[in-house]
């Protein structure tokens, strides 16, 4: 049996800074920002949306009835958690209006949580052949502002359907995994910005991505002309091109240019948005499959999943003849030239005005254009809600 990925959708701000502009407000030379980490624009989450409602706008782009009736189980990825205990999965379920008889649970370990997400899920559907499960990605990266991870910000969610028979990738057997306790990143109890140190971390990722890449192809057999693209966990898109190189190290001429311009396909939304920690993998799968003139069925794809304290694996999955049909007719390309850009200003005003569990207060929407927003605080409790009418996915094009 088939299992893998069926449908993919994506959401975001409708706002967004550009790159260019923030290094000149912080004194930096903007190529440390354009080429050094490789990113354009930074989306600016408002203080309207948190991983809930992104992951709901997300969802609603793919979703069809049928599919509320098929999903059993529903897997919320985040290290951006509302709630001590109350999963995030609950409140998407109830805005989504699924049906009460499912399983629905958060899970957490930094930004390889949707890849244990989609590892369970595949079980699952293994074990229910007739269900889907819906597996969120979905985070606010938040460093602080004038900090040295403030350009590597962003946030989003992506949604997932994992099912048999997927339109998307279909699974292989073989996945490597590595864990190790680190403390390369990590946000304590309390803190609303994550603490890192930023070259252990980069160093980290690439040792981990070369262990799960090594022990990979030492247990299938495989090389590098198996492959058709290599895509990777970006939390800056300049770092999954260093893992690359490392793929690439004494590789044929024509598996490097294959590989080197798959990969440019693939960060070029994630250069979009900025980083989004559990949702990059697959915001970067996306990206691949809407931009890549020569993504076609039977080719395998090689995902590599890092999630910082530390945690890897490296897995594959074949592109399956109706892998467009699982976008749902979504320009992404289009929505996300529609974003508004907003002065650096503005920005550090939202990054300030966000409400975390233990306020209370009100939050101002009306400005912002999502179907799914977060309206505040009271008595401990968040409020969500939703606009009246459910638009379809294409005329719904000014949040992303």
């Amino acid at each position: 049996m088939k299992i893998g990925i069926n449908k993919i959708g994506f959401s975001t701000s409708h706002l967004y800074v550009d790159m260019k502009k923030l290094a000149f407000a912080r004194n930096e030379d903007p190529n440390k920002y354009l080429i050094g980490i490789g990113q354009s624009k930074m989306a600016v989450v408002p203080p309207s949306q948190d991983v809930v409602t992104m992951a709901a706008n997300a969802a609603i782009r793919i979703l069809t009835k049928e599919d509320r009736d098929r999903i059993s189980f529903v897997i919320f990825a985040t290290e951006s958690g509302i709630d001590n205990s109350k999963a995030a999965a609950v409140y998407l379920a109830h805005l989504l209006g699924l049906k009460n008889e499912i399983r629905a649970i958060e899970l957490k370990q930094a930004c390889y949580g949707a890849t244990a997400g989609i590892q369970l899920a595949r079980g699952f559907v293994a074990l229910n052949p007739e269900n889907e499960v819906l597996v969120i990605a979905a985070d606010n990266a938040r460093y602080g502002i004038n900090t040295p991870g403030e350009p590597t910000q962003g946030g989003g969610a992506v949604a997932m359907l994992i099912s048999q028979n997927p339109q998307i990738l279909a699974l292989e057997e073989d996945s490597t995994a590595f864990t190790q306790d680190i403390m390369d990143f990590w946000r304590p109890l309390g803190k609303t910005e994550a603490v890192v140190d930023g070259k252990y971390s980069k160093n980290t990722y690439l040792e981990f991505f070369e262990e799960t890449w090594q022990a990979y192809l030492d247990k299938t057999g495989y090389s590098l002309s198996d492959f058709a693209a290599l895509l990777f966990h970006l939390p800056y898109t300049k770092l999954g091109l260093k893992a690359l190189q490392i793929a690439l190290k004494d590789a044929q001429p024509s598996d490097t240019v294959r590989l080197a311009q798959e990969f440019e396909h693939a960060r070029f939304f994630n250069s979009e948005v900025g980083n989004l920690y559990t949702g990059s993998l697959y915001l970067s799968l996306l990206s691949l499959l809407c931009n890549s003139e020569k993504t076609k069925a039977g080719q395998r794809i090689g995902l590599f999943s890092y999630g910082s304290g530390a945690e890897a694996e490296f897995y594959t999955g074949i592109i399956q003849p109706d892998f467009k049909k699982g976008l749902a007719k979504v320009d992404y390309n289009r929505i996300l030239n529609l974003r508004k850009e907003i002065s650096v200003s503005d920005y550090e005003q939202l990054f300030k005005q966000h409400l975390f569990s233990v306020q209370e207060g009100a939050i101002s929407y009306k400005e912002d254009p999502a179907p799914f927003f977060f309206s505040g605080v009271h008595d401990f409790k968040r409020q969500y809600e939703k606009r009246g009418k459910k638009p379809s996915p294409n005329i719904w094009d000014k949040n992303v």
